[in-house]
């Protein structure tokens, strides 16, 4: 259902790296972001990063299967780790680590990762009137603060272990698709105004949950006011089965006993950073069920009111 996205004019070093093999990749609200979003361990971490990272070409992963950007993408994100605005839902810390798969896997410095997704009820931001399907509440009904054109989207400036982290929310769903987020990686380009600028994207593709994880948070508030069918893995109109390969999380609880305490989400990316990528990939990834975008992509006059950070 989906292809990898290669570059055609590989080089022989490259393509020795590529043929390794594959690596194995590794309530609510204000209540549980304090212990979910808590980081005290960014050296250790950090430094298993560098030394996956500087693994033999023999354990090298492959290209991640790159699948359409749908069609609630907007330009001009903010760059921030905090990509919230107030947002209700059970708290989801994401870290993603970014390597050149055609290279070694060594990390790519500097690459900007992209992500995008709906809320708690399966509203994204720019499109808050498109009906997600089911019986949901309006999403003005919500009542908080989020900016309605950039609330959970974001970008992030990889280190130099290619690793960034995001601070945001589990995701809701919306018909006819499973519960995902949206990525592009980005390279050659700059912050600029409080988004990122130039260059040219090098992979676009999706997040995935394991369903039961999935099923169990929307049973929580805010997400069980959502009612209706929702689409598990093996349905989904773009997700191919492919692990984490094709963009499955790793999955770690904060408190085992208490899903609403949040989870942390891990994937390593691996790209090939001279690519590019147009955004139009495989797995249609469904069209705005009804309604109309409410906004404007965000320009540089809305980015004070999102409080764009590093």
């Amino acid at each position: 259902m989906t292809g990898n996205h290669k570059n055609t004019s590989i080089t022989r070093r490259r393509a020795l790296a590529v043929s390794g093999g594959t690596v194995a990749a590794g309530g609510l609200a204000v209540a549980g972001f304090q212990s979910a979003f808590a980081d005290t361990t960014d050296t250790s971490t950090d430094a298993d990063a560098t030394a996956s990272a500087s693994s033999t070409s023999s354990e090298c992963m492959t290209l991640m299967s790159s699948v359409t950007e749908g069609p609630y993408y907007l330009d001009g994100a903010l760059v921030r780790k905090d990509i919230t605005e107030g947002k209700a839902g059970v708290p989801l810390t994401l870290r993603l680590t970014v390597v050149d798969a055609t290279d070694g896997c060594t990390p790519v410095k500097g690459a900007a990762v992209e992500i995008w997704h709906c809320d708690a009820w399966g509203y994204y931001s720019g499109y808050t009137t498109a009906n997600p399907g089911g019986s949901a509440p309006a999403e003005s009904e919500e009542g908080d603060s989020a900016n309605d054109n950039t609330y959970l989207r974001g970008y992030q400036i990889a280190n130099a272990n290619g690793v960034v982290k995001f601070e945001t929310i589990f995701p809701g769903w919306y018909t006819p698709r499973t519960c995902h987020i949206h990525v592009k990686v980005h390279t050659g380009g700059e912050k600029e105004d409080g988004t990122y600028e130039g260059g040219k994207v090098n992979y676009t593709g999706q997040l995935f949950f394991a369903d039961d994880i999935a099923e169990e948070i929307f049973t929580l508030a805010p997400y069980s006011k959502h009612t209706g069918s929702y689409t598990t893995l093996a349905n989904d109109m773009v997700y191919d089965g492919g692990g984490a390969s094709s963009g499955l999380l790793t999955l770690k609880a904060v408190h085992k006993k208490d899903p609403s305490k949040g989870y942390k989400g891990s994937l390593t990316l691996g790209v090939d950073p001279d690519a590019e990528n147009t955004g139009a990939g495989s797995g249609g990834g469904g069209t705005p069920p009804s309604g109309a975008p409410t906004g404007t992509p965000p320009s540089d006059s809305a980015s004070p009111s999102a409080s764009a950070s590093s």
